[in-house]
């Protein structure tokens, strides 16, 4: 009877042992496949060719310059979690602008404040005196922003700083005698940009200061001498002015000489939330004054300003520094998310990514002046398989391609429509799941849209959705020329060479496969399309 009861207990024993470890099997199991979702989401989710960081928080470019065969990028960082926290200066390098790799934390904060967004130059006759030995330093200028004072409810809690690097870029020191430029008891003070201004030889800096911009000069980039200021009663201000650029250009095919004033605005933006604004016109060392034509143009556009990009994920975007006169473009890059919902987008590792890196054409077009944004040249080294077609008859939804021929979520496409006039057409990018990415004009208003309203996951944000993206056609080119580059969670427009821009991001729930095209109120023939496959392997 004790034989009986005592493998009774055992069995009972065993049985519960089993089941614990059942148990343990199964909530491993199911942590194991939570794992993998979630590395299943961020390989779906992280860009082939545009740079995000290996992990945490990414937002604005700082820092761009160019020195001995790198393009150096920095980027405002928190390296402790996936949303807005401390900044720091992340950086990664290049030899092309499309393929980066990541450096080490470049600028840390300290008791003076966060690191927030700034420039960098390369010191190339040593005017800042920091270099002993007779180099070329790279001086760093950014903004401290005092958290501290400003949760104190002061205002002058930013300040202008420098640091320098004396050995290009990968380490920086940070100046004594900081700041450099103290706060004249403005809220909004930060986001310094230097230019050497080689028609005045001297350095220019331009500082967003709440609703205006103000210019400032320096001989030695320490010592800064206030010229003036911008911005009052002209452009768009549904928001704070920050993130500014300003640079002199060549107007395409003259020796005209014009200069150019980025300005990141947020919110306020044409399609809402953030969005860059840009002006044309002179510079005489101290006072930048609006070109006449252009103000013409300010004031009959429907937000009072001109946009660098009408889609929802292009900001705070500035140009690289140090460019040789042997290459002489205007280099841009900007920060592919919007603040209305970059702190909840459907990543977890990482957050945000940077756009393709850009060329800036200055034109004059119908008496005025305009920027024309393109891919660069680089990115078509990474061609591989190519598709193309021509005189393709489109009376109802057409299908182009679908990812047996090409993968789509890597790819640049070329296309081009004779004679538009009337011609309205939505390319679309659909799954299996459903999902589908429309663009394309709208011949009844004359506007290019991007409608991801039902691209995949949204969820995440009634904003991100809220309606579709739409942008004025300008050209009078009876002829429509068309460039896209889309990689897994984005798609850049340039359309008309570039003079109108719309960037967009999206989450679908597996890749998109096909590519198809239909007609609005009337058949047409698309004249070409050409597709390469972007390959990083």
């Amino acid at each position: 009877m004790k034989h009986m009861k005592l493998k009774k207990l055992i069995f009972i024993m065993l049985l519960s042992v089993a089941f614990i470890s059942c148990k343990k099997t199964t909530e491993a199991n199911q942590s194991n496949v939570e794992i993998a979702k979630s590395y299943s989401e961020e390989d779906l989710y992280r860009p082939n060719f545009h740079f995000t960081p290996k992990k945490a928080w990414m937002n604005d470019p700082n820092g761009m310059f160019y020195k001995n065969g790198y393009y150096h990028l920095y980027f405002q960082h928190y390296p402790d979690g996936n949303t807005w926290g401390p900044m720091h200066w992340g950086h990664a390098i290049s030899t092309d602008m499309v393929t980066w790799k990541e450096m080490p934390i470049a600028i840390y904060p300290d008791d003076k404040g966060y690191i927030f967004s700034g420039s960098a130059v390369v010191d190339v006759n040593n005017t800042s005196g920091f270099s002993k030995g007779g180099g070329q330093p790279i001086i760093a200028m950014f903004t401290y922003h005092d958290m501290d004072g400003e949760k104190a409810g002061k205002t002058n809690y930013q300040s202008q700083a420098i640091a320098y690097s004396l050995d290009e870029g990968q380490t920086f020191t940070k100046y004594s005698s900081n700041p450099v430029i103290k706060n004249p008891n403005i809220r909004d003070f930060r986001d310094p940009k230097i230019t050497w201004d080689s028609i005045h030889e001297k350095w220019v800096m331009v500082l967003a200061a709440g609703q205006k911009i103000m210019l400032y000069s320096s001989s030695n980039l320490k010592d800064w001498k206030l010229e003036s200021d911008f911005g009052d009663g002209i452009g768009a201000h549904g928001g704070v002015w920050e993130c500014p650029d300003f640079f002199p250009m060549v107007v395409q095919g003259t020796d005209e000489i014009k200069w150019v004033l980025l300005v990141s605005i947020n919110p306020g933006g044409p399609n809402g939330g953030s969005a860059t604004q840009y002006f044309v016109g002179d510079f005489d060392g101290k006072q930048f004054k609006i070109d006449p034509s252009f103000e013409k143009d300010l004031n009959s556009s429907e937000h009072k300003s001109i946009w660098i990009d009408y889609g929802r994920d292009n900001y705070a975007g500035v140009t690289w520094a140090n460019i040789p006169d042997t290459d002489g473009r205007k280099l841009f890059m900007g920060w592919m998310s919007n603040w209305e919902y970059a702190n909840v987008v459907p990543t977890e590792t990482w957050r945000s990514a940077m756009t393709v890196a850009r060329q800036i054409e200055l034109q004059k077009v119908n008496a005025s002046y305009r920027l024309l944004f393109q891919p660069v040249k680089e990115l078509t080294s990474y061609r591989s398989t190519k598709f193309k077609k021509e005189s393709i008859a489109i009376n109802g939804d057409t299908k182009i391609i679908d990812s047996k021929a090409i993968d789509l979520s890597s790819t640049e496409i070329n296309f081009k429509i004779s004679d538009l006039k009337d011609k309205g057409f939505t390319f679309k990018l659909t799954n299996k799941q459903g999902d589908t990415l429309a663009f394309g004009y709208n011949n009844s208003d004359k506007n290019f849209f991007v409608d991801r309203r039902k691209s995949g996951k949204t969820e995440f944000s009634e904003k991100f959705v809220n309606h579709v993206s739409v942008a004025k056609r300008t050209s009078l080119n009876p002829d429509l020329l068309g460039t896209i580059i889309l990689d897994k969670t984005s798609i850049e427009l340039f359309f008309d060479n570039g003079e109108t821009v719309m960037t967009e991001i999206f989450f679908p729930n597996s890749p998109f496969d096909k590519l198809s095209i239909e007609p609005k109120d009337q058949e047409f023939v698309l004249d070409s399309i050409e597709i390469h496959k972007l390959n990083f392997n």
